[in-house]
């Protein structure tokens, strides 16, 4: 990102011999092969396979989050450890997309890497994601915020002296940008990544609209089939037909806007999770942004929109597509070592001031 107009930008990693040297041979260029790459049975097998240690070491986590309202986590101890789970170090919270789960293949392929370094792994799961729509009453929706600081806070809670390293893709990326930059998120947060994540939702919801239909067909239909199976929980309590029978993204989300949230109008609740304008201006930890050129769902232009912020990093990629940036379909992604190289960095720099403080 180029200085402009005075403002202070968002800084470039420092990452001349990083894993952002990041050029791709042949289909791999493409940002559409990228996208949906890891809902392509051999990757998303092979991706399950690397991660079976993890996934096997999971115990589930109810996290009570405040208000009444509890989430689902799955916790991976990087080494079995004696007593309480106070002595755990470096905890690794990951955060899936919108209509994923913590099971969601670059979930995995991150949680495996991180274990594999040493972190606890906490793998979330939003609101209504996963197979967690009978645990609240009320339907998820994008600005419930308070309750992802709640799960934060929660795990703060329970691996007493830990320090917390937050990672998301997507949605679950916006959503860990938002945590880094509220008040009311816990201290132990060492630092926040964000893999292509949803920057002004508006701007996102017009590149579905635009763009080709295969992705807008893929949230329609696991979006309809989570609303069903919300209904289903809830017997008598909600009632999607209305909303279903409308079959587009934006007129099915004004509906439920209008119907179950406070927001006089899609365009507030929209512009209520966007993290452009001021919104990351506050950020009380430093968060770093990986976001590339050919993402079809989130326009890298708008990275010039962020608030300038001397906590914020940002890394343009050329290639990776919307939560792809794999280089080889049998190892971690390119996007995997990135967050490692950044959780590493966190942990440094946090050492280098308790160093200094000691």
């Amino acid at each position: 990102m180029e200085p402009g107009g005075g403002r202070q930008q968002p800084r470039r990693s420092a990452l001349a011999a990083g894993p952002l040297n990041y050029s791709p041979a042949g289909v791999l260029r493409s940002g559409h092969l990228q996208t949906v790459l890891g809902s392509v049975w051999p990757v998303a097998w092979l991706t399950r396979r690397r991660a079976a240690r993890l996934r096997e070491a999971a115990q589930e986590l109810l996290l009570d989050c405040g208000d009444h309202v509890r989430l689902q986590a799955y916790w991976s101890r990087a080494a079995v450890v004696r007593g309480a789970a106070s002595g755990v170090r470096r905890v690794a919270v990951l955060l899936h997309g919108w209509e994923g789960s913590a099971e969601a293949t670059y979930v995995l392929s991150l949680g495996s890497l991180l274990l594999a370094h040493g972190f606890d792994v906490v793998r979330l799961n939003l609101r209504d994601h996963g197979a967690t729509h009978h645990l609240n009453r009320e339907i998820f929706h994008s600005c419930r915020l308070p309750e992802v600081v709640g799960a934060m806070r929660a795990l703060a809670e329970r691996f007493t002296g830990a320090r917390l390293y937050l990672a998301g893709f997507s949605l679950g990326g916006n959503f860990m940008l938002r945590v880094a930059a509220d008040a009311s998120a816990p201290g132990a947060i060492a630092g926040v990544v964000a893999v292509s994540p949803v920057l002004d939702p508006e701007v996102t919801l017009a590149a579905l609209e635009r763009g080709p239909g295969i992705y807008q067909r893929s949230f329609l239909t696991r979006w309809s089939r989570s609303l069903r199976i919300k209904e289903t929980a809830w017997p008598g309590v909600h009632d999607f037909a209305p909303t279903l029978r409308l079959k587009a993204l934006r007129s099915m989300t004004a509906d439920l806007v209008a119907r179950y949230t406070e927001f006089p109008s899609l365009a507030d609740y929209l512009s209520g999770y966007a993290v452009t304008g001021d919104r990351l201006a506050g950020l009380r930890v430093p968060a770093s942004v990986l976001l590339a050129d050919d993402d079809p769902i989130v326009p890298a232009a708008d990275l010039k929109r962020l608030a300038p912020s001397p906590q914020l990093t940002v890394v343009r990629s050329r290639y990776g597509g919307h939560c792809g940036f794999a280089d080889n379909v049998a190892q971690p992604s390119i996007a995997d070592r990135f967050v490692l190289q950044e959780f590493e960095r966190f942990d440094a720099a946090g050492a280098a001031v308790k160093a200094r403080a000691g």
